[in-house]
């Protein structure tokens, strides 16, 4: 079942229940009746990573809060996103752009890279969280995405399970065709890696090259930044290798 984009959707960490209220913070207590205007008996609908969607009522506890009252479960929980998506720092606004889109195109787990032009050595992780949790409310997403703690490449590399395979975009491979190599690849486990604005020193360059089970594509002939080339290769992989296949989708019917 598609999700119903007629309803605002909210994130919630409690259990989902039919007729089970849900006790809302401050927060969401604003966002929903002062932001959105909610009335006494408005609908929503409501998920929380676990327990699929619900339909929920809106029950006015006053002035300033409100409860809510799950109704009816509108969709059951799907299987989680497992694309991972490893990315170097940016500055804080395209950060926040870059982790939002990466949601959207269904990455399952992202994990910060430190490599050696990174631009930003630490990371916000709240309000990374808080953009991932937004980018699912706002685009139907049921299965919410783990947020790792940032590595070293080189850490990061040395400890890789060998079964998913790491697409990276390197502005100096050879060409500006990517469909070629992603459609050569095995089926499996995968993972994008989009380095920092500097691009990968020619060490670490070297080092990914030289492993197996790292593969290299270019993203055409004009030079993108970090958070544009972050969108773009997402799109190709999950265009040719991953879950926007004809053929993905015609495995889940057969096993329905």
């Amino acid at each position: 079942m598609r999700a119903d984009y007629r309803l605002p959707r909210l994130f919630v960490s409690e259990d989902l229940r039919s007729a089970a209220p849900i006790a809302l913070t401050k927060e969401q207590s604003n966002y929903l009746l002062n932001v959105l205007r909610m009335a006494e008996g408005g609908m929503l609908l409501l998920f929380n990573g676990r327990d699929g969607e619900w339909r929920a009522r809106l029950e006015r506890q006053g002035k300033k809060s409100a409860i809510l009252v799950p109704e009816q479960q509108t969709r059951a929980q799907p299987a989680a996103h497992d694309l991972h998506y490893l990315f170097a720092p940016l500055k804080v606004g395209r950060m926040d752009y870059m982790v939002q889109k990466a949601i959207e195109m269904g990455a399952g787990v992202l994990q910060p890279v430190q490599t050696q032009h990174t631009q930003m050595p630490k990371i916000n992780a709240g309000r990374l969280e808080a953009n991932m949790r937004e980018a699912a409310e706002q685009c139907g997403i049921l299965t919410l995405a783990e947020l790792q703690p940032m590595q070293r490449i080189g850490s990061l590399l040395e400890n890789w399970d060998e079964s998913r395979q790491i697409i990276y975009c390197d502005e100096d491979a050879e060409g500006d065709d990517p469909l070629p190599i992603l459609s050569a690849l095995p089926r499996g486990p995968l993972a994008v890696l989009v380095g920092p604005e500097g691009g990968f020193s020619e060490d670490e360059r070297r080092m990914l090259r030289a492993l197996p089970f790292v593969t290299a594509i270019p993203l055409g002939p004009r030079i993108l930044r970090a958070d544009t080339a972050a969108v773009a290769a997402l799109t190709l992989v999950q265009a040719v290798c991953g879950d926007w296949r004809c053929d993905v989708h015609e495995d889940d019917r057969a096993g329905d």
